[in-house]
């Protein structure tokens, strides 16, 4: 870590040694400050070019802006982040961006169009992970500074490839992929000292000093981040918008949800993030927590590989939906963590259709599957991930197809064994989750329903390439979806794209997330976002 993020202020550091060296819990947590246990071990690197996990996310969200945001309240809408203002060309190919005026990063030096050109340069020629979000508009490593570029120190343009819905764009643009970096204080620290094959380019645009350190400009920065033990945020006085209420944001690695319920109950820190249904159950019930939930863009699904003889009869793909007792599921497995979704967009993005109408109906599953010649049954193998709740959602979908005479084997896996046969489409049926890349609903309608290439040396390796579900003319729907420039069209078509796979797809779609925290009774205005990056901290308060 470089030095200059190692001191923590006095109440931070006080806490930290507490909480890693075995000595006793406070007994309150600091005035000034917001304590959270949260799972964090996902977090590998701090850099937005770079990292593409759900904790990070949120570190970035609150302290990294992009040109424009997720509107909260409403969420088919973006607003404004370093952007003021924005206005698209008739032809629908330039992205024309206003920056406010005299903002800063948190260094102190100004935020330009410069910055803004800079950090879409500098993501697309790493290529990394979420590099696609970009790339995807026609931007490569070669035509990258043309297509976004400054044109004055507070305009910024960008040029896609096609006329694109510009819903599209914008929410892609959300993403922190597209976070604003401080070009000046990042490139004070890129190496330049190995050859340019090593990079492809002649620096490594500060690539290796990013994954532990912060050059933003959001509400917060960060301030310290110690792989599975602790990320320290701390307000940053430059902030152009509201300043947080409070000082600093600490959080602390803490996998078990029963830990960190203890931690919550005795005051040790604020916000307990993991919470199975057991521990959420006993959050309610104590007068001094409450509770606060949101629905994520993450659902679950088991997936029915079409290389199957058997599981590629239309017949058996809708038996198999009246064979989840969807009921039963969301009373135990799923309370309070999920909510019942049988169709793959998440409530919230544009055009998500709102419609359930399977239910457990054994008699109804038994007609189905006489009808496709298997009045006798069949025998089939579930790949399922050794956790929890898809365990115990397996078992209970094992125990009702049974009463229909399918015999399913499960074979269980670590996630690496069962993601790993999935992707080589080895598998007869999964079970997983899929959350969106951005908050547009292309994000998965392009891999529920979109399949460019079927064949087993497929480029495009979808959802619904994965499980060789063959669907050309709802491939072109996807992608005529892309370039509807009417939002309400545009809304409509993925609609009919979310019956489509509702009647005819080789997906059992199960449950969308719902993500949920426990807290104390003194913290005020704690509210979880759509995504993971709009968690945000900084209207927190407390009594």
């Amino acid at each position: 870590m470089n030095a200059r993020f190692r001191p923590l202020l006095a109440g931070a550091a006080a806490l930290s040694m507490l909480a890693f060296a075995g000595a006793p819990a406070f007994a309150t947590t600091p005035a000034d400050t917001l304590v959270q246990a949260w799972a964090i071990d996902d977090t590998i690197t701090l850099d937005p070019a770079e990292s593409f996990e759900l904790s990070p996310a949120e570190f970035l969200g609150n302290a990294y802006d992009m040109l424009v945001r997720l509107d909260t309240d409403d969420t088919t809408k973006v607003k404004g982040g370093v952007a003021e203002s924005w206005t698209v060309s008739d032809d629908g190919l330039t992205y024309t961006f206003k920056l406010k005026p005299g903002i800063k990063f948190a260094s102190g030096n100004p935020i330009t169009a410069e910055d803004v050109a800079w950090s879409f340069e500098r993501a697309v020629k790493l290529d990394k992970s979420p590099a696609f979000i970009l790339t995807q508009f026609g931007l490569t490593g070669d035509n990258v500074t043309e297509k976004a570029k400054a044109v004055d120190e507070n305009t910024f343009v960008l040029t896609v490839d096609k006329s694109y819905a510009p819903s599209f764009v914008l929410n892609c643009l959300t993403a922190t992929v597209g976070a604003v970096l401080d070009k000046k204080l990042v490139m004070e620290h890129a190496d330049t000292t190995k050859p340019s094959d090593d990079y492809k380019y002649d620096n490594d645009f500060g690539y290796a000093w990013m994954k532990t350190n912060y050059a933003g400009s959001g509400p917060f920065k960060i301030r310290d981040w110690r792989a599975n033990e602790i990320l320290v945020l701390e307000r940053n006085d430059n902030y152009y918008g509201e300043k947080p209420v409070l000082a600093r944001v600490i959080y602390r690695h803490v996998k078990e949800s029963a830990t960190q319920r203890l931690m919550l109950e005795a005051g040790d820190i604020d916000v307990a993030r993991n919470l199975e249904p057991g521990d959420y159950e006993a959050v309610m019930k104590n007068a001094d927590l409450t509770t606060t939930s949101a629905p994520k863009g993450t659902v679950y699904y088991i997936s029915l590989n079409q290389k199957n003889p058997n599981l590629a009869k239309p017949e058996v793909r809708e038996a198999f939906k009246y064979l989840v007792d969807y009921d039963a599921i969301g009373s135990t497995l799923i309370k309070g963590i999920g909510e019942i979704r049988q169709t793959y967009q998440p409530k919230g993005v544009l055009g998500a259709l709102d419609s359930d109408p399977f239910k457990l109906d054994v008699a109804k599953a038994k007609e189905l599957l006489e009808k496709a010649g298997l009045k006798d049954g069949f025998s089939v193998t579930f790949d399922v991930r050794n956790s929890q709740p898809v365990t115990g959602i397996a078992e209970s979908f094992q125990q009702t197809a049974a009463e229909a005479g399918v015999k399913i084997e499960i074979i269980p896996g670590d996630g690496k064994q069962t993601l790993t046969k999935y992707r080589a489409r080895n598998h007869d049926m999964y079970i997983g989750q899929w959350g969106m890349d951005y908050w547009d609903p292309n994000s998965n309608a392009e891999t529920f329903t979109s399949n460019p290439n079927n064949s087993d040396e497929g480029t495009v390796k979808t959802l619904a390439w994965r499980n060789a579900w063959d669907v050309p003319e709802l491939t072109e729907e996807t992608k005529a979806a892309l370039l509807e420039r009417d939002n309400d069209k545009r809304a409509a078509m993925y609609q009919k794209l979310q019956q489509a796979a509702l009647d005819t797809s080789p997906f059992v779609m199960l449950f969308q997330q719902i993500e949920v925290a426990g807290v104390r009774g003194n913290v005020k205005n704690y509210k979880l976002g759509p995504t993971f990056d709009s968690n945000f901290l900084a209207p927190v308060a407390k009594d």
